[in-house]
């Protein structure tokens, strides 16, 4: 008999890569993301990696940046996909210690659309599962993934437990992930976090989509708005 909580059919899932080099060069972060996607894949998700700095995405932090200026921006239509996924993971390397400017326009723009409610009155990104992987051969992991994790949980995605994952090298001049020798894919730590953070996702957006979203009491902004105080008191200022 088979297992009901194993099933993910039905579910998808986005992987942001913030590599800065442009298909079809060789990105070491997308080997790692599809180490993780593999599984996702298996497992009957419906898996979607969008290489960034491949999309003609504006940078700015408004829904669309054709209102203000831009020409042309790709994003609308990306947010629209993003808005039906159940899992987002945002990737990319490591650049002097902080994450690429690919990543961090990602989180720029997912902040823009911020604003956006679901049908609940909650934030859009509500009831989406969140996780990081980080690639690079200098120190910084922990540091990008924390700025990953805090921005997505800040939008209102949900963080399962183990929701990130990395790999480097040895600090300073040296292999980098998909290189010949560097250990990489070889690495069982990196294996391990990379496998339990790709089963926590799956397993926190089937919960999710289960129990229909995150219940719609005491964060619902239009009712909020509307003077509702959900038991909020400040006993200091009674």
């Amino acid at each position: 008999m088979s297992d009901p909580f194993l099933d993910f059919s039905g579910i998808s899932a986005i992987y942001f890569n913030g590599t800065l080099t442009r298909s079809p060069g060789r990105s070491h972060t997308d080997g790692l993301i599809e180490a993780s996607a593999h599984i996702m894949r298996t497992n009957g998700v419906d898996v979607e990696v969008i290489r960034t700095i491949d999309e003609d995405i504006a940078t700015g932090i408004y829904p669309d940046m054709t209102e203000h200026g831009w020409s042309s921006d790709a994003w609308p239509a990306i947010y629209e996909r993003v808005k039906a996924a159940d899992i987002l993971v945002i990737c990319g390397p490591i650049w002097l210690g902080d994450n690429s400017s690919m990543t961090k326009k990602i989180i720029e723009r997912l902040y823009g659309n911020s604003g956006e409610l679901n049908d609940d009155g909650q934030s859009s990104y509500y009831g989406t599962a969140g996780g990081s992987l980080i690639t690079g051969n200098e120190d910084g992991l922990k540091h990008c993934t924390m700025n990953i994790l805090y921005s997505l949980q800040h939008l209102g995605c949900t963080i399962p437990p183990q929701a990130d994952a990395g790999w480097i090298g040895e600090v300073g001049p040296g292999p980098s992930y998909l290189d010949e020798d560097s250990g990489g894919p070889e690495n069982d730590f990196t294996n391990k976090n990379t496998t339990f953070m790709t089963w926590n996702l799956m397993h926190l957006a089937a919960m999710l989509q289960r129990a229909g979203g995150i219940p719609a009491h005491g964060n619902v902004r239009p009712a909020w708005e509307d003077g509702a105080r959900y038991d909020f008191e400040n006993p200091e200022y009674r």
